[in-house]
Formats: C-alpha cells, structure tokens, sequence
C-alpha cells in the first residue's frame, strides 16, 4: 500500500531484444544436463540482448520473456540453431609447413628413410622454422588459419606456444596469439606450452632450469598465457618433472593442463587429477581406473580424433569408459603442422565414424565440453539465457547431418558475442573486432 492509499502492482518491465533467431527447424542448446538429443527445441527461437542470449525456447516462450518488437530477425525456418564450437586444443601459431613430411609419411613408415630423403621431421623441423619467420609473417599465416576456423562455426580457440623452446620465441608466438584475441571476432585463450619438448641445442635438464627460473616467471610477469601446458609421455617430460613444471607455473598464475597418455602411460592423467588441472589432453593410454580418478576431480578430458587420424595412431582414444566414469569430454582440432585440421565439422565426423561417438556426444564434447575444458562453461558452450551469444546457424534442418555430410561447410551464419561475422558461409564486412 502506498502512502496515498493506492495499491500498486509491480510489474517487472521485459528486456527489449535486439536480435531473434525464430522458427528453428531444431535449436539444440548443449546444456551439461541434457541427454540425447542434447536439449532439442523443434520450432525454437533464441533472444539476444547486447553480447548475451536472454531467453531461448519456443515462441511463446521467447515472446513472453522478451520485448522483440524492434529486434533484428533472423529467420532459421528449415535451419538448425548450435552453440559456437569451442576448440579447447590447438597449436594455432606456428611458422612454415611440415607438408613433405605428411606426404612422405603416407607411404614410407622409417623415419629414418624419410630423413634421407632430405626432409627435415617433427618439432624440431617447426622449431626451426617458427624461429627463422617474423612476427608479422607469423602472424598473417595465423590470421588466415582462423579466419577459416570462425567460418567453419568456431568461436573460441585455445592457443598453444612451444614452437620456440627459447624465451624470445615462446613469446613471440604468445604475443601473436594476444593480437589474434585483439583483432578478429573469435576469442583466443592462450597457453604457454614451453615444455612441448627441449631445443636441439642444449640438454634436457638445463633447459628445464630455464623454464623454471626464467621463462615461466617472465611469460607470468607479461601476463601473456592464461594457462601453462605439458607434454608428459615417454621420451619427453616425466610426471615428476611435469610437476615442478606446472606448480612453478600456477605460483606464476598459470593454471594447469597436460599433453598425457598420448603414447605412453607414465602417470601424467593421474597427475592431471591430483592437481585438478583445467584438462587433460591425448588419453590414448590412460586405464579405467585413472579416468574415474579424473572424473571425481571434475577434470575435463579433451580427445583429438584429427591427431589419431592423421598420424594413424596405433592406439585411438575409446572416449565409451570415459564417459560411463562420469568424465566430461571434450573434442578439439589440435590444428598444427604435423594434424593442419581447421574444422570442429570434420573432427565430429572423425569422432562418430572412427570413435563411435553419437553426432549428440561429438556436438556436446565441441561446444559444452571445450568450454568446461578451459574453464568458460559458466558463460559459453551452450544456448542459455545469460551466457554469451555466440551462435550457428547451419544450413540444414536435422543436426545430425554435421556428422553424414562428408568434408562440407554446413555452417551458413555465425554469431560471435551477439553480432553476425559469418554470412553465407563467409565472412561478413567489417568482422574484426
């Protein structure tokens, strides 16, 4: 009762939209609840206010949530409506091209034969040339690589360094990274992986001096890496060295993730629980028993089908125990020069055909997943009121379809932080930040 005896009744005054999405074949929101379909909306429309969705759900739900009478309108009839992919792994920024060893290694399996050939092989060879190549020109290759990626539906990606195992060039890698985050509608997460491996010219343990004494406290000091990474497998870094590694690099505000079980199992996954690391990456070896260790930990796997395809791993990754332990799986591109996949599109189809996952496992591990698995699923990953509005629209009405068309674009508009930067499948005007 007010003052003057009239009675009020409050009425709580809707958000005006400025964009909608309406009449969604399926809308498919990725929510960590959902089962199978992964929270299918047939007929959905999605409100986005700013950078950020405000309602999403049927059309009479969106309109009683939401003032859409002067919103911008995207029609998606006959059209499927995803989140973003989020590609929590790759080593994005790297110099030259390794395309004569992929070549020569599709039919010659000695490595040594290959060497005799003249070709220049492994990390070693990228070393080499990510170090010989300018910043700028680095940097305008990168551009391309993810420009290509945004078309192809991806809106966040991971950045690794570890192509300059020395000081002045694992920053130059991680400066080219900050820059991409800067200049192109795609946000860039970068991650100093320092210890990828040890330079040619001089031994392991003096070069892991140097990462723990100056190149870990510079990289924190820059503020230049959200996360710090490790490559533990046999014939790289051990899990205790892996250790000193990544506890130097979270006192450095560097938080944790692991390159493990790729070739090897060497106690890199159990490493990753017991420091509860943002993620752990490869697990082509790791025991059921480590993954439900992972699991309680609540620490996201990530799995590379395009890596165990492209380098015809002798062990794939069996992504069924880890999800029947609990785990959270996400799946990435773990695009560089020895695996140059670009598309999310391509890795879910590697994923369902080679790793028998369902298009609804692949399409949650791409976009819900690869946030939890950089620490982002509280505000991307999937379609929810609140979280950003990075969206897809893609050119087909049944979702299922990303995983049977073969080698294909199916991604006609992309929507990053609210604005359109992909239409028809191509870039739009004016998509830098």
């Amino acid at each position: 009762m007010s003052k003057g005896g009239n009675s009020l009744s409050a009425v709580k005054e809707k958000a005006a939209a400025d964009m909608v999405i309406r009449n969604a074949a399926q809308l498919i929101t990725c929510k960590a609840d959902t089962k199978d379909p992964p929270g299918l909306i047939e007929n959905g429309w999605l409100a986005v206010k700013g950078e950020r969705i405000e309602a999403v759900g049927t059309q009479a739900e969106v309109l009683e949530a939401v003032d859409c009478s002067r919103a911008v309108v995207l029609d998606a009839c006959g059209k499927t409506v995803v989140p973003g992919f989020v590609d929590s792994h790759t080593h994005l920024v790297f110099g030259g091209s390794r395309v004569r060893e992929y070549v020569a290694r599709l039919t010659v399996d000695n490595p040594e034969t290959i060497r005799e050939m003249g070709i220049k092989t492994g990390l070693p060879a990228t070393v080499e040339m990510t170090r010989a190549e300018s910043e700028e020109t680095i940097f305008e290759a990168s551009a391309r690589k993810l420009k290509r990626m945004l078309c192809c539906g991806t809106t966040t990606v991971e950045s690794k360094s570890g192509y300059g195992l020395d000081l002045e060039n694992e920053l130059k890698q991680l400066r080219v990274s900050k820059r991409l985050d800067q200049v192109l509608p795609v946000d860039v997460v970068p991650t100093f992986l320092g210890a990828h491996g040890w330079p040619s010219e001089m031994p392991k343990q003096k070069y892991l001096s140097l990462l723990l004494q100056e190149m870990i406290p510079e990289v924190g000091r820059l503020k230049l890496a959200k996360f710090c990474d490790v490559w533990c497998d046999e014939g790289y870094y051990t899990a205790a060295e892996s250790e000193k590694i990544l506890l130097a690099a979270r006192a450095a505000g560097m938080e944790p993730k692991i390159h493990t079980d790729a070739y090897s199992y060497i106690g890199g996954s159990d490493l990753a629980a017991d420091l509860r690391m943002v993620s752990a990456d490869h697990l082509n070896y790791t025991p059921a028993s480590v993954m439900k260790k992972l699991a309680e930990a609540k620490v996201p796997g990530v799995l590379l089908p395009g890596t165990d395809f492209s380098v015809n791993h002798p062990k794939p990754f069996n992504p069924k125990p880890m999800l029947e332990s609990g785990m959270t799986i996400a799946l990435a591109t773990n695009c560089n020069p020895g695996n140059w996949t670009e598309s999310m599109q391509f890795v879910m189809m590697l994923a369902c055909r080679r790793h028998r996952m369902t298009p609804a496992e692949s399409l949650k591990a791409a976009t819900s997943g690869g946030a939890a698995a950089l620490g982002l699923d509280h505000d991307r990953g999937s379609l929810e009121a609140g979280k950003l509005a990075d969206i897809q629209i893609w050119d087909t009405p049944v979702y299922e379809e990303v995983v049977y068309r073969l080698g294909g674009n199916i991604v006609d508009i992309v929507i990053k932080r609210g604005r359109v930067v992909v239409e028809n499948g191509r870039l739009a005007e004016q998509s830098s930040r």
